[in-house]
């Protein structure tokens, strides 16, 4: 006779990026019983896939950084039959306005992210415009019980009777049973640390 599987503790699960793998994260901690909140700092889903023409600038000036490694003409380098989740494949739409090729340009796979969450209702989950700057574990019961205590800044933007939007930050503490990453590292440039700058190097490969 086999024995029966502990019953699953519900857990306040906090995620923090919404990208693909913080879409399916959410989704499968969720299937399991716990309550999930997705922290994203931008105003949509996708992650690494939303592209803006915006570039960065040199990276020793100061700019406003742009989180994607994007441009305009990319496409996959995987076929999509590689890139879809298990259960929800990455299938071609029969729809004009989407990209049927097998392997697509950045936009189908943006699309195909933002289908993903419709199908399971993950944007209800989802604080946009969310910024985690803070993580850290906090003693809970006399020291013998462990949590995370989050700190995040919400962008809200407000319109009152029809006039300009007036943009307020609002800050917030949260105690989550556990956190899970899901953010990419596509943010700041890596920039190779060269002495002297009017150096020419020169790299002679030999085959």
């Amino acid at each position: 006779m086999s024995a029966t599987p502990d019953p699953i503790i519900s857990r306040h699960v906090a995620v923090i990026g919404a990208g693909a793998s913080g879409l399916v994260t959410a989704r499968e901690l969720r299937r399991e019983g716990h309550t999930v909140v997705v922290f994203e700092r931008g105003d949509q889903v996708g992650g690494a896939w939303v592209y803006t023409p915006k570039a960065d600038s040199d990276p020793e000036l100061t700019r406003t950084t742009v989180h994607s490694s994007l441009y305009h003409f990319l496409r996959t380098n995987l076929p999509r039959e590689s890139m879809g989740f298990k259960d929800y494949p990455f299938l071609a739409k029969d729809d004009p306005d989407r990209d049927p090729r097998r392997y697509p340009g950045h936009r189908e796979v943006m699309m195909y992210l933002q289908d993903f969450t419709r199908e399971f209702g993950i944007g209800e989950l989802i604080r946009f415009e969310t910024e985690v700057v803070h993580v850290r574990l906090v003693a809970e019961e006399g020291g013998f019980k462990w949590k995370w205590k989050i700190k995040s800044k919400q962008r809200l933007r407000l319109r009152l009777r029809g006039k300009d939007e007036n943009e307020t930050v609002v800050e917030e503490e949260e105690i989550f049973d556990a956190v899970v990453v899901c953010i990419g590292h596509y943010t700041h440039p890596r920039v190779a640390c060269i002495p002297d700058k009017n150096t020419i190097l020169v790299i002679n490969f030999i085959v």
